[in-house]
């Protein structure tokens, strides 16, 4: 059995630990529940509810990174704070490949449960084939170009010279009947440099959106919500 160091009593609706806090502890359940919600496309979605007797917070500690979800009390919550000392002990028990495979295995859940989560979000979130202008820098010059579809999640940019993969830059898209230039942090997902049907696939890049207000994708979703044509393969 775990060797508890602490108690910590949480009332209703009080965050634990927020997703990307320090993964440096793990708690055990000993009154109450928990909920685990993870933040995706400026939505939170709930991954999932623990009682009594569950134990959360291991990913975090395992991988030795951040945490994964956000963890918040539903009704007063009692936890007890797993040794810390103990954990350690524990794990250094192990072999060094058996260390790393047991890391392995929670960065897999890590990016699962971040693939599960968009795939539900992206059902909510349809990407629709629409032509708005949009300008980023890249590292020489403004770049003005067009979207070729997009949703509350991303956009995919028309564009001969897309940046690399995993390059992060700030967006202005410009959008029907609105004087304010929307800014996004983006970065990107995929690229595209070659195409045999330029006019169906056009070179360019996906884009995923990691930083946007809720006001401004209420914004993208009002401009949006009027349009029919959803991409159902790029």
């Amino acid at each position: 059995m775990f060797q508890i160091s602490g108690h910590e009593v949480f009332e209703d609706g009080q965050v634990i630990f927020q997703e990307d806090s320090p993964g440096d502890c793990i708690y055990s359940i000993e009154q109450g529940v928990v909920e685990l919600s993870k933040m995706i496309g400026g939505k939170r979605l709930i991954l999932d509810t623990l009682k009594a007797g569950d134990v959360f917070g291991e990913v975090g500690y395992i991988t030795m990174g951040a945490r994964m979800a956000t963890a918040t009390a539903r009704g007063k919550t009692e936890l007890g704070v797993v040794d810390r000392s103990f954990l350690d002990d524990e794990i250094n028990k192990l072999s060094g490949n058996f260390r790393s495979i047991l890391k392995g295995m929670a960065q897999r859940l890590q990016r699962t449960t971040t693939m599960l989560a968009l795939e539900k979000i992206r059902r909510e979130e349809p990407r629709i084939r629409k032509v708005f202008g949009l300008t980023f820098k890249d590292k020489e010059s403004l770049v003005k170009a067009y979207s070729e579809n997009l949703s509350g999640l991303g956009v995919y940019i028309k564009t001969p010279k897309p940046l690399p993969k995993g390059s992060r830059f700030n967006l202005k898209l410009n959008l029907p009947d609105d004087q304010e230039q929307l800014r996004i942090g983006c970065e990107v997902a995929w690229t595209r440099t070659e195409t045999d049907d330029p006019a169906v696939r056009p070179i360019g890049m996906g884009v995923k959106f990691i930083q946007i207000s809720k006001e401004g994708l209420q914004r993208l979703r009002d401009a949006l919500k009027d349009s029919e044509e959803e991409v159902t393969e790029l």
